[in-house]
Formats: structure tokens, C-alpha cells, sequence
């Protein structure tokens, strides 16, 4: 349903070298670029996540509310991917674990930018 997320950034190199190790663990790679934008996927058909300099000029802005999440397919990788996420600098905004009881085990993050993202399954 979706077809991809963009993030603004002011850190364009350090965001760009933040996602190719980060989405390179679930074997997203770059499949658009130019001088403002980059985008990853695991193939080009499928969800991706990109980011950009503003097209206004102005700095970017992490959103209030906004969070993207990334689809995993066990707790195992959630949690790596959380501690990749952290590795490479971002902050953490809550550890993984189960979030209700509805069978939902999330762990939360900001990239460098302060975008707010999570790694996700369904157990």
C-alpha cells in the first residue's frame, strides 16, 4: 500500500552513509539518486524509503507525530536492527519489546535528523 516514505535531511552525506548501512541489513540498496535525493529499496517495484534536501531552500524539519515503520519478520531482526540504528548514531526513543497484547513487538529510533522511525513484526 505503500509506495515509499521521504525524510528531509540537512545531514545529506551523513544521512546518506546513515541509511546505505542501515537499509543495507535488510538488502535495500540505492536505485535513485541525485544531487538532492536518494532512494533505497529492495527492488524497484517494491516500498522505499528516501531522503532529500528540501526543494524550498529550507532547512528540514523532523515532523511531529511522523514516524516510518519498517516491516521485519521476527523479534531477532527488530532487535538488530534497532541496535544497527543506534550504531550508526541514532538515538533511541524506545527500546524493542512488545507494545500491547495485541502480538505487536516494535523498537523505536531517530536517524541523525531526528526523523523517528521503528522496526516492526507481528508475533
Amino acid at each position: 500500500m505503500i509506495g515509499y516514505v521521504t525524510l528531509g535531511t540537512n545531514k545529506y552525506d551523513e544521512a546518506a552513509a546513515f541509511y546505505d548501512a542501515l537499509l543495507g541489513e535488510l538488502g535495500a540498496g540505492r536505485f535513485m539518486e541525485s544531487d538532492t535525493f536518494i532512494a533505497w529499496a529492495v527492488s524497484p517495484g517494491a516500498p522505499a524509503l528516501s531522503i532529500i534536501k528540501p526543494q524550498d531552500g529550507n532547512a528540514a524539519t523532523a515532523g511531529n507525530g511522523v514516524m516510518v515503520a519498517i516491516a521485519m519478520d521476527s523479534t531477532d531482526k527488530v532487535d538488530a536492527f534497532h541496535a544497527k540504528a543506534l550504531e550508526l548514531g541514532g538515538t533511541d526513543e524506545g527500546p524493542p519489546g512488545p507494545r500491547g497484547d495485541a502480538g505487536f513487538y516494535a523498537g523505536y529510533f531517530r536517524d541523525l535528523d531526528g526523523n523517528k522511525l521503528n522496526a516492526f513484526c507481528m508475533t
